[in-house]
């Protein structure tokens, strides 16, 4: 393994910047979606903590999916493609009306 350099670590770090806002993003937006609601309905205390504590559990887990998934996708070597090349043409076919 090579040694990375100076861009390559600049890549990674932002690369790890974006998908610790995006997954912040993500889990606030899931928390609200499933605790607002009790904001605005007339629930006891005890349907309050409920959705409370499901909103920040998924929460969590949609913070911990949105940061892997991101990080999954960043080449782990300089000579790795982030997307994914076309299928290759047929081998042996050398003219084009073949």
């Amino acid at each position: 393994m090579g040694r990375r350099t100076q861009a390559d670590r600049d890549a990674m770090t932002v690369e790890i910047g974006y998908a610790l806002v995006s997954g912040a993003l993500v889990a606030a937006a899931t928390f609200a979606g499933i605790f607002l609601p009790a904001l605005f309905l007339d629930l006891t205390s005890t349907g309050e903590r409920v959705l409370f504590r499901i909103g920040a559990a998924l929460g969590s887990l949609a913070f911990v999916v949105r940061v892997v998934h991101v990080l999954w996708r960043f080449p782990r070597a300089p000579h790795e493609q982030r997307v994914p090349s076309s299928q290759p043409s047929q081998p042996g076919r050398t003219s084009p009306d073949s």
